[in-house]
């Protein structure tokens, strides 16, 4: 990646007032002069609507970095680095939640009290058949239909990564019943996706999953846990907004609380397909 340095603040007309470059406390200042405009698509989460993102590819990129990069808007599916670039639309919005001052509300905590004798099990990504089994199973239940996937596309889209990533397991009684996939590094834990077993749908694995890679953080000393994209009239993601307290970037790519009203709505139209292309849905329940 080319990393010459600019002007950290430069804003680029082609991209709507979305900056130009980049400013890492680690790499310095990163140009954004190898973004790829994607085609112009429905958008998956709000319908009628049109989607545009504009992305890179990388087969290897710092976690650090990766971390500041979030921070101007992009998440990641694969190898794939994206953000949204729809025209007049904000809608898609990262969401995190400061680790340290989180606190499980009635709801969650009942989740906690039912999950009582789940292991959870830390490590890194292995792929492995019985994954591949609740996978599939996670898809038709969420999707209806069981889309083509094979296991060489789970490999590449979960377990092929290009930052730092961690797997959690959730075991009851040794047998496996949900995965999580996460981004780290020192300043972030990043959810990627989860999928659970279908048979254990009564359990809340997603908030679950959610509340114990929180308390990853914490454990860790890790100050944020990032829920990817929030969008507040999308009824998939209502429940990123239940972890409390959280925050929500603005369009001039600073963190505001999310319980100032922001959350709750921002322009109109939004979308992302590389999650949707993928077979990634957007929420963990």
């Amino acid at each position: 990646m080319h990393m010459d340095i600019t002007n950290p603040n430069s804003r680029s007309a082609a991209t709507g007032g979305r900056i130009s470059s980049l400013f890492s406390p680690h790499y310095g200042t990163i140009p954004l002069d190898f973004l790829m405009a994607g085609d112009v698509h429905a958008c998956p989460y709000l319908p009628g609507r049109d989607a545009r993102e504009e992305f890179f590819l990388a087969e290897a990129f710092p976690s650090e970095l990766y971390h500041d990069f979030m921070d101007q808007g992009f998440r990641r599916s694969g190898q794939i680095f994206y953000r949204p670039i729809c025209d007049g639309c904000w809608e898609c919005r990262p969401i995190r939640v400061p680790a340290a001052t989180f606190k499980p509300d009635k709801s969650q905590r009942r989740v906690l009290r039912k999950n009582a004798e789940v292991e959870v099990r830390v490590g890194a990504p292995r792929f492995s058949k019985e994954k591949f089994s609740i996978y599939s199973d996670y898809l038709l239940l969420k999707h209806g239909t069981l889309p083509d996937r094979t296991p060489e596309y789970l490999k590449e889209s979960l377990y092929l990564s290009p930052v730092k990533t961690i797997e959690f397991e959730y075991r009851v009684r040794g047998r496996l019943v949900g995965v999580g996939i996460a981004d780290l590094c020192s300043r972030s834990l990043s959810s990627v996706y989860m999928f659970y077993d279908p048979d254990c749908a009564y359990r809340s694995l997603g908030t679950f999953s959610a509340i114990q890679e929180i308390w990853f953080c914490t454990g860790h000393s890790i100050p944020y846990y990032y829920l990817g994209f929030f969008v507040s009239e999308c009824s998939a993601m209502s429940y990123k907004q239940r972890f409390r307290p959280n925050e929500i970037l603005d369009r001039s790519c600073n963190w505001i609380s999310g319980q100032d009203g922001e959350a709750g709505g921002a322009t109109k139209s939004a979308g992302r397909s590389f999650k949707q292309r993928s077979g990634l849905s957007p929420g963990k329940d």
